[in-house]
């Protein structure tokens, strides 16, 4: 274990032997560091906040410190960071906001300088949050999503997997997976190189594209829409994409230019 003598680490923390802490790191509370992880200069953890295996976290970056939420009350919560991330300089992950309930940062996220993860936030596998990117509490972001810079999201927003949001949004409605947004965050297109390199084959591709003009630019009620959607999707990937629209959501969904939301 190599650890900087200016840093300080709390007795009830459990740092794996083969992880680095840099100077001025500050661990406090039951904190929990993986193997092989390294903390960066001035990198602060607290609270009941557990990071994986290979982790890189950057100087001054702040995980785990409590919600912002005027509700919480001193509650125990937790922060959990998946293994292999990269959290750049300055980011801020605050742990959950409901008693027993975590923020969740899954494996290999990457998120860059001055990104915000507000609390309760359920972040999947391989997310990209880019430069200045803000997630409000509760949001869910899908696998291999990505939030360009100085995005804002609303909380209890859902971003589906392989989206890629467009740099300097506003995020207010759900958006769809596998779709590209324009800055208000309407589904403008596909992302076809992220499904090309997700390994996602010609024919899902063909299959989600007609899933994506039936449910998101025919303009037909969601209910119909979903219902043919429903026969048509055939591939794994099809079934993913409808299977978003059918869950609940909180602040409806992003469709098109024509019919934003239902």
């Amino acid at each position: 274990m190599v650890i900087h003598a200016t840093a300080f680490v709390d007795s009830q923390a459990e740092v794996d032997p083969s992880a680095e802490l840099g100077p001025h790191v500050v661990i406090e509370g039951p904190v929990r560091i993986g193997a092989g992880s390294r903390l960066g200069p001035s990198v602060v953890v607290l609270g009941h906040t557990e990071i994986g295996a290979g982790c890189i976290v950057h100087s001054h970056a702040v995980i785990g410190d409590v919600p912002q939420d005027f509700k919480f009350k001193g509650e125990i919560t937790y922060c959990r960071v998946g293994n292999g991330c990269v959290i750049r300089e300055g980011v801020t992950i605050h742990r959950a906001s409901v008693a027993g309930a975590s923020t969740i940062v899954g494996d290999r996220c990457y998120l860059m300088t001055n990104s915000h993860v507000g609390h309760d936030c359920v972040l999947d596998q391989e997310v990209t949050m880019v430069s200045g990117a803000l997630l409000g509490g509760h949001v869910q972001v899908g696998r291999k999503a990505i939030i360009s810079g100085n995005t804002g999201v609303h909380q209890f927003v859902r971003i589906g997997e392989l989206a890629m949001i467009s740099g300097v949004a506003k995020i207010c409605q759900d958006i769809p997976p596998f779709t590209i947004t324009d800055q208000v965050g309407t589904a403008v297109g596909l992302n076809t190189v992220g499904l090309i390199r997700d390994g996602i084959s010609s024919v899902e591709r063909d299959e989600i594209k007609t899933l994506f003009k039936l449910v998101c630019r025919s303009g037909m009620p969601m209910a119909d829409a979903l219902e043919r959607a429903n026969s048509l999707a055939v591939t794994d990937a099809g079934k993913r994409f409808v299977s978003f629209f059918a869950l609940d959501s909180h602040r409806g969904i992003r469709r098109s230019r024509k019919n934003r939301s239902e």
